[in-house]
C-alpha cells in the first residue's frame, strides 16, 4: 500500500482531512511518510540545508553553544540537543568547534532528536568519531532533566500547518478532499466561531478568499518551557518576524517546487515560520526570548567572514568554494538565504541577552 492509497481510505471512511493532518501524515506517517522511508538531503535528494553548504555554519554555532555555557555558569554537565538533526553534519562541526574550548567539549551530553530511522542511521555513522555521549530520542520531553542547550536548524518549517479561508459565511478550515475520479483536491469545511477567534482580531475582516496560517504552540511551548529554568534554545528557519495573511505551504522535490497534494510521502512540505508566534509563545511561557535577526546578521556577529578567511588561508585550492558557500549563506533574496531565514532565542530570563541576537552586537 502506498501513502496515496492509505490517504483515499482515510478520507473515503472519515472525510475530508484538515491540512495540517494531511501535512503531518506525508511527512510523519511511520512506515509511508516521507522522513520515514528516505535521506532527503543532498544532491540526490530533495533539498540542501545550511550545515550541508559548509562547515562554517555548525562551527559558529558550536562556538555560540559554548559562549551559552559560559553565560550558564560552566555547569559541570549539560545536555546539548539538536532537534531534527539531518544527517548529523551540523552537531559534527559543532562538536569539531567545541575543541577550542576543552572544559566545554567536556561537560557535553548530546542528545539527538529524531523521528526518521534513515536519517538516525545516517546520523550514528556521522557521529560514531565523535568523542562524546550520544543518545537518541523520539520527542525533546524524553531528553532526561537537567540544564541544556538546544539547536533546531529547519525543524519547525517542517511542523504541520492550519490554513483558514476567509469565505462569504465567515472563516473555514482548509482540508484535502478527493474528487469523484479520485485526485486529491484542497476544500474547505463550514465556517466556525472557533477559527475566526483563532485569526488576529485586525485580520477578521479581510477580504473573502484571504488565507490565515498558523500552527500549534505546543511544540515551542516545549521548548520554552525545558530551557526556562536553565538553558537556551536556538531556532533557525525560514519565514516572517511580522504575523500576516497569506498561503505558504509548499512542496519540494528533486531541488524543484510540485505540487503539495500531488504525491503524498514523496516530497518535502514546509511552510514558514511565524516568528511573532513564536516569540508570543515562548514568552507566554516564561522565557526570556531574543531576536528574531537575520541569519546574515547573525553569522556575520559570530566572525563567519574572518572564518572563512582563515579557510581559504589553509586551502587555498578551495577559495572559490568557500566564498560560494558564504555567499549562499549570507545573501539577500531568493538566490540567498541571509534575509529570508531569520534567527531567535529563548532562554532562561536570569541569562541576559544573549550573544549575537542584539541590534547592539558587533
Amino acid at each position: 500500500m502506498t501513502l496515496a492509497d492509505e490517504l483515499r481510505r482515510r478520507i473515503s471512511a472519515d472525510g475530508p482531512l484538515p491540512l495540517a493532518d494531511w501535512m503531518a501524515l506525508c511527512l510523519g506517517h511511520p512506515t509511508l511518510g516521507y522522513y520515514a522511508t528516505r535521506d532527503p538531503l543532498g544532491a540526490a535528494g530533495d533539498f540542501t540545508t545550511a550545515p550541508e553548504i559548509s562547515q562554517m555554519f555548525g562551527e559558529l554555532l558550536g562556538i555560540w553553544a559554548a559562549a551559552i555555557w559560559q553565560q550558564m555558569g560552566s555547569p559541570e554537565k549539560v545536555r546539548l540537543v539538536e532537534l531534527g538533526p539531518g544527517r548529523g553534519t551540523m552537531m559534527a562541526d559543532m562538536l569539531r568547534a567545541a575543541r577550542v574550548l576543552p572544559p566545554f567539549r567536556a561537560a557535553l551530553d548530546v542528545h539527538l532528536v529524531e523521528t526518521s530511522p534513515v536519517l538516525e542511521q545516517r546520523q550514528r555513522e556521522t557521529l560514531a568519531t565523535a568523542g562524546v555521549a550520544l543518545a537518541w530520542h523520539q520527542a525533546l520531553e524524553a531528553v532526561p532533566d537537567g540544564p541544556a542547550i538546544i539547536v533546531a536548524n529547519e525543524f519547525f518549517d517542517a511542523l504541520p500547518v492550519h490554513q483558514a479561508v476567509k469565505s462569504r459565511q465567515g472563516w473555514c478550515e482548509r482540508t484535502v478532499a478527493l474528487d469523484p475520479d479520485g485526485t486529491f483536491v484542497l476544500a474547505t469545511g463550514p465556517a466556525e466561531t472557533a477559527l475566526a477567534e483563532r485569526v488576529p482580531e485586525f485580520w477578521r475582516v479581510a477580504p473573502s478568499g484571504s488565507v490565515f496560517e498558523w500552527r500549534d504552540a505546543a511544540p515551542v511551548e516545549a521548548l520554552a518551557r525545558r530551557v526556562v529554568h536553565g538553558g537556551a534554545a536556538l531556532v533557525i528557519d525560514y519565514g516572517h518576524v511580522d504575523q500576516g495573511l497569506g498561503e505558504t505551504l509548499q512542496a519540494v522535490r528533486g531541488h524543484g517546487f510540485a505540487d503539495p497534494l500531488a504525491t503524498p510521502g514523496e516530497a518535502d512540505l514546509t511552510a514558514h515560520v511565524d516568528f511573532s508566534a513564536l516569540a508570543a509563545a515562548a514568552t507566554a511561557a516564561g522565557a526570556r526570548v531574543d531576536g528574531p535577526v537575520t541569519q546574515a546578521a547573525f553569522l556575520q556577529r559570530l566572525g563567519i567572514v574572518a572564518r572563512a578567511e582563515r579557510l581559504k588561508a589553509a586551502a587555498p585550492q578551495k577559495a572559490a568554494d568557500v566564498d560560494a558557500a558564504l555567499a549562499r549563506l549570507l545573501a539577500p533574496g531568493k538566490t540567498g538565504m541571509g534575509t529570508l531565514f531569520k534567527v531567535l532565542a529563548c532562554a532562561d530570563p536570569a541569562l541576559g541577552p544573549l550573544p549575537a541576537l542584539s541590534e547592539t552586537d558587533p
